[in-house]
């Protein structure tokens, strides 16, 4: 998603997006983490998935599920997706919106929509078709829909976290922070490596 926001420039897999905007007069700080492509296994329904993309699972507090209406095979990894999410957060009630791309490529269309708001529903998600090309305010409102779902979902848990949310968010990139994080593992007795 991130790579068609930016008109096909390209961006490094698994690249972390930070925004602030205001949702209901409260300001919100929101990370996107992008991540590398998921695919199917030969022909079975088990993903194939970088261990990047765990790890940003255990952090997620939400998810986008973003496919081509080109393309059907990106649509079919979805279901297997959101089962390895399930995996890792069994009991987590965590906002989910399923996100149809290039809706402008009407005649290439291989994944129609009215099978893409059944998998939402399946899923206890949120759906919307969205041409990133042609108007990205339709993306900008999707992820400010997210945004309400999670922020009415926090303030409905009572200050509790979610299992797996004690794992250190990434952050951007920065050198510095790096070099201090790294410092400070090396100093640290009884830290493991993990907590990097």
């Amino acid at each position: 998603l991130a790579q068609s926001l930016t008109n096909d420039l390209p961006s490094p897999p698994g690249a972390l997006y930070s925004r602030k905007f205001t949702i209901d007069g409260e300001q919100i700080s929101l990370q996107v983490q992008d991540t590398p492509f998921v695919s199917l296994e030969d022909d079975t329904d088990s993903i194939c998935c970088q261990e990047q993309i765990n790890r940003s699972i255990y952090w997620a507090d939400g998810f986008v599920f973003v496919y081509s209406i080109t393309d059907y095979e990106s649509f079919r990894v979805l279901r297997p997706l959101h089962q390895h999410i399930r995996r890792i957060h069994p009991n987590a009630n965590i906002p989910l919106l399923l996100m149809a791309n290039k809706g402008d490529l009407l005649r290439a269309r291989q994944v129609s929509s009215k099978e893409g708001l059944q998998l939402a529903t399946e899923l206890g998600g949120t759906y919307c078709e969205v041409s990133a090309r042609e108007n990205c305010e339709g993306v900008h409102e999707a992820f400010q829909q997210l945004c309400q779902e999670l922020s009415r979902s926090s303030s409905s848990c009572n200050g509790e976290k979610r299992r797996g949310l004690h794992l250190v968010r990434p952050k951007s990139p920065n050198m510095q922070d790096l070099k201090r994080r790294l410092k400070q593992a090396l100093t640290s007795k009884g830290k493991s490596a993990t907590t990097l």
